[in-house]
């Protein structure tokens, strides 16, 4: 990754705005782009380094948190960015860039209608669980709650529109005239080619595929299972370093406690959310659960052996299953099932009379020994189980922007056509890892994608917004 003046000889191709990346962020930005302010679809054109779109995405549940929603008053939910803001910044015990915040909690109610109702997506809400930090259900998904489905809906979107996505090309350097980007050189199966643009938006995911770049900024998590996308480079950041941008909390990360091992299989927190249990090899609980699930990957980690057991029973099981990868971890036989305690101890090879006094303990309705509440019904046979470990999803922190999602220079001046969205971009998962939200990574791609791409369309056109 590097930095370099605008080539003498041109460039072979250029277009009024390049994005780099073909995630929900950089799809999301097309879109926004062309919906905006450009005549054709043909005026937009995103690079991606895989074969075909993915990025964090398509490893995520492809749930996105918004506020005040039409799908939320269907469902009879009353919820405003004001709330979602504060349970943001609750979360991150306000280490947040407090107008970020309040950006992104009040555009992503509008960001999602404008998918459904411009493109059709079939969303619904999240209502039959709750996720730690939320103070409404908001959690919105597509039906089989798979990312995979999300990137390919944008992706179909994007192709309806006429607007091209160019596979197998990794941008490795880019070209700028004084405070101007004017382009980029990727690399193809038919070697470099150079891309002028009048405006580039960053959009190519955080770092934590780069592990000297998780050393450098967070090894607290260095050696937790990566279960992120491998693309996951760090090139907005190094970018960035070399622009002399502004970067922001590179300490901060989503992990999860909550992985299927060996399989490498995502569980859904649902299963702790309603009353489920983590225990580690010696069938003892270590932990307040309630507190998510991405400051459980360190607390998982912290255990002999790096494992937990979840533990959870049938009525659990049956909401889970909304979950794609739920039901896959059941067919590869990730779940165990016992009809009691002592049972289930031997199928996890736990220490029985530990497990039995262990769950025994779990309050039906109350408080118990760690600071957690529970409300729900008290665990019943069949029991479940399932093998997990701690992992480092993707990191929270990138390149500083303003509202408009132009980067920042060190010394709080923009870029005047540099934009970066979504993982490339600071998130508001505060400092480290009990910041982040259930949904913080998609709330970021989404929003910041769709201003990316509205802005830079915009900038393009020199022109007031349509509508």
């Amino acid at each position: 990754m590097c930095v370099r003046p605008t080539p003498e000889t041109g460039f072979d191709l250029e277009v009024p705005v390049l994005i780099i990346g073909a995630g929900a962020c950089g799809m999301v930005a097309a879109l926004s782009a062309l919906d905006s302010a450009l005549d054709s679809g043909g005026e937009v054109l995103v690079v991606e380094a895989d074969a075909v779109p993915s990025g964090s995405t398509a490893l995520s549940a492809g749930l996105i948190p918004a506020a005040g929603t039409r799908f939320q008053a269907a469902a009879g939910i009353d919820d405003n960015g004001g709330l979602f803001a504060g349970d943001i910044q609750d979360k991150a015990k306000g280490e947040n860039p407090q107008d970020l915040v309040d950006l992104l909690a009040a555009k992503a109610g509008p960001v999602v209608d404008w998918l459904a109702d411009r493109f059709d997506f079939p969303f619904s809400v999240v209502t039959d669980f709750d996720y730690p930090g939320h103070s409404r259900r908001r959690m919105h998904g597509l039906p089989t709650r798979a990312g995979r489905e999300l990137v390919d809906r944008l992706r179909a979107a994007c192709e309806a529109n006429g607007i091209d996505i160019v596979c197998n090309r990794r941008a490795g350097t880019l070209f700028r005239e004084g405070e101007r980007i004017t382009g980029v050189e990727v690399e193809g199966p038919e070697g470099p080619e150079r891309i002028g643009c009048e405006t580039l938006i960053l959009a190519c995911n955080g770092f934590g595929g780069n592990r000297g770049m998780v050393a450098r900024f967070m090894p607290e998590i260095e050696t937790a299972l990566w279960f992120g996308h491998d693309g996951n480079k760090g090139d907005a950041v190094i970018w960035g370093e070399a622009l002399d941008a502004d970067c922001l909390h590179l300490g901060a990360y989503q992990g999860h406690g909550n992985v299927a091992t060996p399989h490498g299989i995502l569980i859904t927190w649902a299963v702790i959310t309603e009353g489920g249990v983590q225990v580690n090899t010696e069938g003892k609980r270590f932990w307040d659960e309630s507190q998510g699930y991405s400051e459980a990957a360190q607390a998982v980690l912290r255990q002999p052996d790096g494992i937990a057991w979840t533990i959870f029973d049938a009525r659990i099981a049956g909401i889970a299953r909304q979950f794609e990868d739920f039901k896959d971890a059941e067919k590869a036989g990730a779940i165990k099932t016992a009809e009691t305690p002592e049972e289930l101890a031997e199928a996890c090879r736990l220490p029985p009379s530990a497990l039995v006094k262990t769950l025994a303990a779990v309050p039906n309705d109350g408080v118990d020994a760690f600071g957690r509440r529970f409300a729900a019904a008290p665990l019943s046979a069949p029991y479940h189980a399932v093998k997990v470990t701690g992992a480092l999803f993707h990191t929270q922190g990138g390149l500083n922007v303003t509202p408009e999602a132009r980067v920042k220079h060190t010394d709080g001046t923009a870029f005047p056509n540099l934009f970066a969205a979504g993982g490339a971009a600071v998130g508001v998962s505060g400092t480290g890892d009990s910041g982040y939200l259930s949904g913080n990574g998609l709330l970021s791609a989404v929003v910041l994608g769709f201003i990316a791409g509205q802005r830079a369309a915009l900038d393009t056109r020199k022109q007031l917004p349509r509508v």
